[in-house]
């Protein structure tokens, strides 16, 4: 399968990968047909998907079974009227309705707008005002449900909500019956160009609401170096990557990449993680290939691991903030796999990782992927000198690199802050050693990363805000053991609400953030203040806030 998409697919050593490697891009790619219709052609009993739940629910898929189902799904769809360039939001944790939605979305050159099953009604409504969503498909779990239909007054361009179970209350479509009952399906004439938009990301900022993050039909062919060469995956790998499909780690990790290399992808579809509840997946299906973010290996460690045969995993890779050298060790000790570590944002396919020919340094992202132009840049505008900081851009000037964004959808202005001059701005700074590898240091904006989520400010802000006891707040990232960061909340209190700062009020506050935005969002820590750090011009200086908390 590689063969087709590289000019070349072994690599005798690092510095053959990183001088030969090239993505070869066919004229108006579509990895539904290409790659998930080709292998069903290639070999149509070779399972694609692993699925399995914590109810004890197992099903495998074979890419037979997905060109079935996504062709069903496919025409399900059409019959519901969603088209070519349509924006249809998924809602669907680690349902395997998932790989059978998008796929099929793919297939009609629909967009695709994976989101957290976290979502409150105001969230579901600015995500589909900014992008004039037509479908939504939902888990049939009851909560879900209602904030998908309290969002609807407020959302007009939804026209179809489907459910895929078990729920399918009155006004909603049923997504099992749907494709039960679809007309055979026919291919569109024309589904896509390479420049068509397919999958878009609601990513948090600091100073305003989630940008839309809009990549092309080409966007998979970036992720073939994130699978094979990252994730080290062939045709005999089962790899299981932890993430919710609603996050962009769900397709580097559970579909495009892997599926490129003819790997299984398994999925355990579970309510709340619990290592232990991990570990007996890995010991029982025999994982070949795990990814995970710090916090999960993190949490990992800490039980005995030596109770369980991990013997069947050949490779671990880890993504989502800088990894502790302890935790690293304390694996490769437990288990004799080597942590290796990438790098990259929602924006770009995997930009800096350990490849298997490296050694790999613990805390260190690695090196620049050869699929990309890297460069650390100072403020004054130099390339970095070795072990000094800079902002990792991806220089354009030489040749576009597959899988880096199209654009913030309907965001000129800030596609243009970030991406101008033949450079795009990744907002990351880090540091480069003498070997070639880089070591993060930090975001030149405010966002927090906690257990492997990316949290604007602004959105807890915002959801503060609307409680009566609050004047001004600011948020900010304090660190934390297993989650990496956990929100703060630094809190000017209304007149009215002084004599009763403490112990219950914090709490009203935290409830009160759960209920108006995602759960995950709410502020661990609450701080009350007379009044917030400034500049001259009124913006508050969160940078000292945080350089306050450091102290202590």
């Amino acid at each position: 399968m590689l063969e087709k998409y590289l000019s070349k697919t072994k690599f005798d050593s690092l510095d053959d990968f990183k001088k030969n490697f090239k993505v070869i891009v066919p004229e108006n790619f579509n990895f539904a047909y290409e790659v998930v219709d080709g292998w069903a052609e290639k070999e149509p009993n070779k399972v694609a998907l692993c699925w399995t739940n914590d109810k004890g629910e197992h099903i495998d898929f074979t890419f037979a079974d997905m060109k079935r189902e996504t062709d069903k799904t496919a025409s399900y769809f059409q019959s519901l009227g969603i088209k070519k360039g349509d924006m249809v939001m998924l809602i669907l944790k680690r349902r395997y309705e998932f790989w059978f939605s998008i796929i099929a979305l793919h297939k009609i050159g629909a967009v695709v707008i994976p989101a957290t099953h976290l979502l409150t009604k105001k969230d579901i409504v600015y995500r589909a005002n900014a992008a004039t969503i037509k479908a939504i498909v939902a888990d049939g779990d009851a909560l879900i449900l209602k904030h998908v239909e309290d969002s609807l007054p407020e959302s007009p361009s939804v026209e179809k909500i489907i459910s895929v179970g078990p729920l399918v209350p009155e006004g909603w479509e049923d997504f099992h019956k749907g494709i039960e009952n679809a007309a055979p399906f026919v291919k569109p004439v024309c589904p896509n160009t390479n420049d068509d938009i397919s999958l878009m990301y609601f990513t948090s900022g600091t100073t305003g609401n989630p940008k839309m993050v809009a990549h092309s039909f080409t966007y998979p062919l970036g992720h073939i170096v994130t699978g094979k060469y990252w994730h080290n995956l062939n045709e005999q790998s089962l790899h299981l990557t932890v993430a919710d499909t609603g996050w962009g780690k769900a397709v580097w990790g559970k579909l495009y990449g892997q599926w490129f290399s003819g790997a299984t992808v398994f999925v355990y579809d579970h309510e709340k993680f619990t290592p232990a509840d991990m570990l007996k997946m890995i010991e029982q299906y025999k994982i070949t290939s795990f990814c995970a973010p710090p916090t999960i290996f993190r949490f990992m460690i800490k039980e005995d691991l030596h109770k369980y045969d991990l013997s069947s995993l050949k490779y671990c890779t880890i993504a989502g903030e800088a990894l502790n050298p302890a935790v690293y060790e304390a694996f490769l000790e437990a288990t004799g796999v080597k942590l290796m570590e990438g790098f990259g944002q929602t924006e770009t396919t995997l930009t800096i990782a350990t490849f298997p020919w490296m050694e790999p340094k613990p805390g260190s992202m690695g090196i620049p992927n050869p699929a990309y132009d890297i460069d650390l840049i100072t403020g004054d505008g130099r390339t970095a000198e070795d072990g000094e900081q800079g902002e990792i851009v991806v220089k354009t000037d030489k040749w576009m690199p597959v899988g880096l964004f199209k654009e913030y959808y309907r965001d000129a202005e800030k596609t243009k802050d970030a991406f101008h001059d033949n450079v795009y701005h990744t907002g990351d700074i880090a540091w480069r050693d003498e070997d070639g590898y880089f070591w993060f240091v930090g975001r030149t904006d405010d966002v927090i990363k906690s257990s492997g989520y990316r949290i604007g400010p602004f959105e807890v802000e915002s959801a503060l805000m609307t409680h009566p006891a609050v004047v001004e707040c600011a948020i900010t990232g304090v660190p934390d053991e297993i989650r990496g960061q956990i929100i703060k909340a630094t809190i000017v209190l209304s007149k009215d609400y002084k004599a009763k700062a403490g112990e219950e009020l914090i709490k009203e506050l935290q409830d009160h953030v759960k209920r108006t935005t995602a759960p995950y969002k709410y502020p661990r820590v609450i701080e009350f203040v007379d009044e917030l750090p400034k500049t001259i011009s009124g913006k508050i200086k969160r940078v000292d806030i945080r350089k306050e908390d450091s102290k202590k």
